[in-house]
């Protein structure tokens, strides 16, 4: 028996870059008025200082893999909706961590799916990712075969199988998203694994040189996170959206070296690049957005350039972050020297 009156929207990952902006969206949005927010991180890649201090927030540091503490959850409080952001979102790391990988990326969503099914949650929203699409299918859509080609994606597309198993056996209501090469404010800038937008700006604040696998010919689409709530917080609402996936994001791919560019010139420094020999991923990624805004309407398409402004004004004033080492590596063969120490 919930130990409060009130109902909650559930954020996991909440305290971390996507998932704080989700909360805020919630907070703005006049359709959730009538709820509170629960926000439950274990603060392994977030920040509580993310979190905007709200009298309709609350905050638990527990993480998904802990099945007891998020049964404890549930009981405790009356979850309307969950929207499951919490990942380790790092594709090309995933090869050498594969365990941690799947026990945080998957089986911590399968207790969430537990847990939503038993306490009759109206709408489950899961940010998934283009990693599931694979390699030389660009531009991805929705109808595209998904053939992940690492252990990210393959857990990702896993999470997705098991929320239409859930729906068909138990109704559970959801909906998929699959954002790509998300960048903002809050975004955890000393993650040296992750996010190269943040990778860039942490190293150019340490007047470090920016580290490109290969030649930097890689190309992607890169979105700012602000363009991504509009449809996230909608899918509830929307019953177009009940028991569909889509593709969410920006449209223009660029590649890694000419976003170098784009960052310096917002620091307003010249590039120095650390080239670091080519590792094995997806050279091409982006994505069609078209069934999105079928569904939920046009959304806004920040201009890179405008979006990196705004994530760099936040970076200068929030510092560098110090980038810690990934101490939980299980296979060494094949990993990139910069990641060793």
């Amino acid at each position: 028996m919930s130990v409060s009156s009130a109902e909650f929207v559930l954020v996991t990952g909440g305290a971390g870059f996507l998932g704080s902006h989700v909360v805020r969206a919630i907070l703005e949005d006049e359709r959730y008025d009538d709820l509170s927010v629960l926000v439950i991180d274990d603060l392994s890649g977030g920040f509580c200082e993310n979190l905007p201090e709200h009298v309709r927030v609350e905050f638990r540091e527990i993480s998904i893999v802990d099945h007891v503490a998020l049964d404890s959850i549930f009981a405790d409080y009356a979850i309307r909706y969950v929207f499951h952001l919490a990942a380790y979102a790092a594709e090309g790391l995933s090869h050498f961590i594969r365990r941690f990988n799947y026990q945080n990326n998957l089986v911590g969503s399968v207790n969430l799916i537990n847990c939503s099914v038993n306490s009759g949650v109206k709408h489950f929203v899961f940010t998934s990712s283009i990693a599931v699409y694979g390699a030389g299918q660009v531009p991805m859509s929705e109808k595209t075969m998904p053939r992940p080609e690492d252990p990210y994606g393959i857990s990702k597309f896993a999470v997705e199988l098991d929320l239409r198993a859930a729906h068909e056996m138990f109704t559970l209501p959801y909906t998929i998203f699959r954002p790509h090469n998300v960048y903002g404010e809050y975004q955890n800038i000393g993650d040296r694994y992750r996010n190269v937008v943040g990778i860039f700006m942490n190293r150019i604040i340490q007047n470090q040189p920016l580290p490109v696998f290969g030649d930097g010919s890689q190309q992607r689409a890169f979105t700012y996170v602000e363009d991504l709530m509009p449809p996230i917080i909608s899918a509830p609402f929307e019953p177009q959206a009940l028991g569909q996936e889509f593709n969410v994001g920006a449209s223009q791919p660029v590649s890694v070296r000419d976003l170098a560019q784009i960052v310096s010139e917002e620091f307003g420094v010249t590039p120095h690049f650390d080239f670091q020999p080519a590792r094995n991923e997806v050279h091409l990624a982006w994505s069609d957005h078209s069934k999105c805004e079928r569904v939920f309407g046009t959304t806004v398409e920040t201009p890179l350039r405008d979006g990196v402004r705004r994530m760099a004004a936040w970076a200068q004033k929030a510092g560098a972050r110090s980038s810690t080492t990934f101490d939980k590596i299980e296979i060494e063969r094949g990993l990139p020297p910069s990641w060793r120490s």
